[in-house]
């Protein structure tokens, strides 16, 4: 018998100890109900907006300049670096020039014999002269003697014929005067040749700007139409943009634009300068030109954007205090029924404090806004009839 009662036994122990633990749970306290969030809101609605085509470029000096030698020679010096500004008529680089002084040299020295000629000539020209009044004075007293017989013919002819040759020796003295004039204008004209030829050994700056680019070094070779200096026009540039065939219609020169450019802290009010007519066959587009005001910033490279104004457009949009970002994603709250429920949106442009709402949202929907930092999805919120805005 006993070995039946110790299982019993522990069967009931257990049994009791089951009940115990297991015994009816006393009821709970329901939840407290959530207090609804009193919030404002506002209306998804569709706005009037200009239609803006955007176009990227880069800024270009409206005058540049590649400098270049007209003759060969060394590159004797540079005067000049990049990044220098310049003034007109300022000496950039010099070539090595001593053959070219040596012409100078023998042009000047060719014209002051010339020059030394010349009073010779004119003596010449003046004692022909005198010999010529001298036989003319004769000629006429030996005609009146002839006239009376008192001479004879042979001394009448005599005094005709040095006439004459009186006359022949004041023309030629004369017409060696002449060349005398046209030589030294030749040789005038050589020395100032020679003059200009040396004077393409001294390369100034045509206008004033900044030196963009300087590959001359001394001692290289200059070539006529080997660059040597690169100058920009200080202060006159412009924003070249790659315009999509398409939109060449609406875009027209003196259009205004708004031009936003790095370095440039404000967008800048410019206007169509030009409009290139050639299309680029690869990427379909045509180069438009927009003159910029002068602005200390500005540089040639400088990455630009134009935007051009084609009209008006109506998006949806919704203030920018009604969205929540939670890393790349964008989200609203919308008033439904007393509830807050979150939409996940796509958004567009900004404009002022309003963003163009692109997928989310319908036009009407109530957003709550601002949106309080502890209300979440689901929440039970209260919208304030007063303070609604549409």
């Amino acid at each position: 018998m006993s070995r039946f009662r110790l299982p019993l036994l522990l069967t009931l122990v257990t049994s009791a100890l089951l009940t115990a633990c297991g015994g009816a749970k006393p009821p709970s306290t329901p939840a407290a109900a959530l207090s609804p969030v009193a919030v404002t809101t506002v209306a998804a609605t569709e706005q009037s907006w200009p239609l803006i085509y955007e176009a990227t470029g880069t800024v270009r000096a409206r005058t540049s300049a590649v400098i270049a030698a007209r003759m060969m020679g060394y590159v004797r010096e540079v005067r000049v670096r990049e990044g220098d500004r310049v003034r007109e008529g300022q000496i950039l680089v010099t070539l090595d020039s001593r053959d070219l002084d040596v012409g100078v040299t023998h042009a000047s020295a060719a014209l002051e014999e010339v020059r030394s000629a010349i009073p010779e000539a004119d003596s010449a020209v003046a004692a022909a002269q005198a010999a010529l009044d001298l036989a003319q004075s004769t000629f006429r007293r030996m005609q009146d003697l002839s006239a009376k017989r008192s001479i004879t013919a042979q001394e009448f002819d005599e005094a005709s014929a040095k006439l004459k040759s009186a006359q022949a020796n004041l023309a030629m003295a004369r017409a060696r005067r002449a060349q005398l004039d046209v030589q030294a204008a030749r040789v005038e004209q050589d020395v100032k040749a020679s003059e200009v030829a040396r004077s393409y050994a001294e390369i100034a700056a045509p206008f004033a700007g900044i030196v963009t680019a300087k590959p001359a070094e001394p001692g290289s070779m200059a070539a006529p139409g080997a660059p040597l200096v690169t100058i920009e026009r200080d202060g006159s540039y412009r924003l070249e943009v790659a315009v999509e065939e398409s939109r060449l219609g609406n875009i027209h020169v003196g259009q205004n634009v708004s031009v936003v450019l790095d370095g440039v802290g404000q967008p800048v009010e410019s206007r169509v300068a030009e409009i290139v007519p050639m299309i680029d066959a690869a990427s379909r587009s045509n180069v438009v030109k927009i003159d910029l005001p002068a602005l200390a910033a500005l540089r040639s490279g400088l990455f630009g954007r134009a935007r051009f104004t084609l009209g008006t457009r109506a998006p949806l949009t919704i203030p920018a205090g009604a969205v929540r970002e939670n890393g790349q994603l964008q989200s609203v709250l919308v008033a439904e029924n007393g509830v807050a429920r979150a939409r996940l949106v796509t958004l567009g442009e900004r404009s002022g404090d309003r963003i163009e709402v692109l997928s989310g949202l319908v036009s009407g929907e109530k957003l709550i806004a601002p949106i309080p930092a502890t209300l979440q999805d689901g929440a039970p919120v209260e919208v304030r009839p007063s303070e609604v805005r549409q």
